[in-house]
């Protein structure tokens, strides 16, 4: 693949940031900031746990103006979880499915899609955008990591897109890994059982008196599903990962490098080659220098390349060049901007099958500029309000505007109310533009961006030192949504445009209650209703039910108890509402843990998954059918030193 933007400059690009650290750093292991052993920290220091996602900028989780829940370490280590989208099931503001061995749809507030990738949920890691410009979305196959690294997980459900951009739409999921100091030593975590295997390696150590770094690999193999009539599903994936991440701080700059590069093979899996399935690789640099007491200035760059390969002959690649810059100041007393701007330049080739789709052009080169500038004005000690807005210029309609408001209010130290107005759009892709199938399909060359404005509400409060609470009611008119349309006399040639629109409204609340010092009970609930009418003129052919296959509900309950003798057990339970279109009945599952460490070094757990029914279907896919998820056990074992 030709590139304008050759991969040598996302390396100058990062040597330039790391050159930006040119002084002698101090013990980092001092100015660690992150909550460790968070199972020691009590239900009213959870609740104040600092968040980075709302506003781009710490603060405390009790007094973020948003629908935002925390993934801590230690929920993702009780909850027996091994990938990010079964991770993701623990925050109750995501419906999250699974289509087969390793594909999962996961949506916030609606338009969850039966290929797999919702289109209105940006996701980041450790800042670094996965969502992708080539198809609308994320590929969760592609998403792996070392679960035991992973600092937090920020799900934050709403539009964000005055702070994150384009596609920033429903929602925001931010995963944020641990710093290499927290990580020295070594480490080796292992699972075997009736459908996943596992073999992991962590070794972190000190580079020097002023950095740290570790490095990981891991291996593992997803079991096959199961078709209705119980046959496999033949759709196991095996996946080879490994990457680093080094952190250098002195007391003014620190310097963050990471990277990953994994390589995915599907064994049997229809439709898809036997080998050589998926692979890519990323690499970024993170900067970041305190000017003076409330003034911090950060740049991050990143370059990002995946490629993928079907059976049918379809080729995909994508590469990614990021930089960004963040300037956190308060230049009075009663405010607190936040400036900042980036540039993204993508470069991707569609290579087709024979008789298949093609993108016309078969590559594109698209670039992705922004600035954007929020401000949190104090009102009085109880009263904040938030205001800022994001102008992005895209290849595929130029220039957007993305304003947000929000206002707090502290009814005391442990309780507040907020409300928020915003835009988001989702941004073409060139699935939206570019998507041909000769005599049948014509693309959309003038489809334009996707838009919503959003009303939000909610309540966020600790109860004693025993509870906490939040509840968030939000109403989302949406326009310009994705239909494909008859274009001649009769049907053919079908194009894509924009003739839908309506609204959703709904209700997200959880909470946490210590039942004892060894008790604890979380629970939380999303519900969901919505109204799309296609526009005056429209003639789409698959209807409104083509915009999303969304649950009316879903609940979950979740027990951790601290038994003597270094015992756990933990319990969850969930709960899916029916959905409609294709139609998949409601289902209950239950997963459990027990956890025991004989030795401060060890631990051991069994785990298991979907243990109500020997099998469910969670989602369909309608081109390869429906495929059950089975009942799954396995035993885990973790050596540390």
């Amino acid at each position: 693949m030709r590139s304008r933007v050759p991969f040598s400059v996302g390396v100058v690009a990062l040597t330039i940031a790391a050159c930006l650290v040119n002084a002698p750093l101090a013990d980092a292991q001092q100015q660690i900031a992150s909550a460790e052993d968070l199972n020691r920290l009590s239900i009213e220091e959870l609740a104040r746990i600092r968040v980075t996602s709302v506003s781009r900028t710490e603060e405390p989780l009790n007094r973020a103006p948003a629908a935002v829940f925390v993934i801590t370490s230690e929920t993702i280590e009780r909850s027996g979880a091994t990938t990010l989208p079964e991770i993701l099931r623990l925050a109750p503001n995501l419906h999250v499915a699974r289509l087969d061995a390793n594909t999962y749809a996961i949506s916030a507030r609606g338009f969850n899609h039966s290929s797999g990738t919702a289109n209105k949920l940006l996701v980041l890691i450790d800042g670094r955008a996965i969502y992708s410009p080539l198809f609308s979305g994320t590929f969760w196959d592609a998403q792996k990591t070392f679960i035991p690294d992973i600092d937090r997980i920020e799900v934050i459900s709403g539009p964000g897109g005055t702070l994150w951009g384009g596609n920033a739409v429903n929602g925001v999921i931010n995963i944020i890994t641990k710093e290499s100091i927290r990580t020295r030593g070594a480490m080796v975590d292992a699972q075997a059982g009736t459908l996943d295997r596992r073999l992991a390696g962590r070794l972190g150590t000190s580079a020097g008196v002023d950095g740290s770094v570790r490095v990981y690999g891991f291996g593992m193999r997803h079991g096959a599903m199961e078709r209705p009539s119980g046959a496999s599903a033949e759709d196991s994936w095996n996946h080879l990962q490994g990457g680093f991440r080094s952190d250098w701080q002195k007391a003014e700059q620190r310097l963050t490098l990471q990277g990953d590069a994994y390589r995915g093979t599907g064994i049997g899996r229809p439709g898809v080659r036997s080998s050589g399935e998926l692979s890519g690789a990323n690499l970024s640099a993170t900067w970041q220098r305190d000017l003076s007491p409330g003034s911090t200035l950060q740049v991050q760059t990143y370059v990002d390349t995946t490629r993928r390969i079907l059976t049918s002959g379809i080729e995909a690649q994508l590469e990614q060049y990021s930089v960004e810059t963040q300037w956190n100041v308060t230049p009075r007393a009663r405010h607190a901007v936040v400036l900042g701007g980036g540039l993204r330049l993508t470069e991707d080739e569609f290579t087709r099958g024979p008789g298949t789709v093609l993108l016309e052009p078969a590559g594109r080169q698209l670039s992705f500029a922004s600035l954007f500038v929020q401000d949190t004005f104090t009102v009085s000690e109880r009263l904040k309000i938030t205001a800022g807005t994001k102008l992005e210029h895209n290849t595929y309609t130029g220039l957007e505007v993305m304003p947000d408001v929000r206002l707090a209010w502290s009814l005391s130290d442990n309780a507040m109310l907020w409300t928020s107005a915003a835009r988001a759009v989702r941004i073409p892709s060139r699935f939206d533009t570019d998507l041909v199938n000769p005599g049948i399909l014509n693309g959309g060359p003038d489809f334009r961006s996707e838009s919503l404005i959003a009303y939000e509400a909610g309540y966020r409060g600790i109860i004693g030192s025993k509870a906490s609470v939040s509840l968030s009611l939000f109403h989302h008119d949406y326009d310009d949504l994705r239909t494909v349309e008859a274009s001649g006399p009769t049907v053919f040639p079908l194009v894509i445009r924009n003739g839908m629109r309506g609204h959703t409204s709904g209700v997200e609340a959880w909470g946490n209650l210590a039942v004892t010092d060894r008790w604890r009970v979380s629970a939380g609930v999303a519900t969901l209703s919505k109204s799309l009418r296609l526009t005056p003129g429209s003639r789409d052919i698959f209807g409104v039910e083509f915009a999303g296959n969304d649950p009316s509900h879903h609940w979950s309950i979740r027990s951790s108890f601290d038994l003597p003798r270094e015992v756990e057990i933990d319990i969850g339970l969930r709960r899916v509402s029916r959905l409609e279109s294709p139609r998949v009945d409601a289902y209950s599952e239950v997963d459990a843990r027990i956890g025991w460490s004989p030795v401060s070094s060890v631990e051991m757990a069994i785990v298991g998954h979907n243990l109500l029914n020997e099998s469910h279907v969670e989602f369909i896919n309608s081109s390869i059918g429906p495929v059950l998820v089975p009942r799954s056990i396995a035993m885990t074992l973790r050596w540390t030193r």
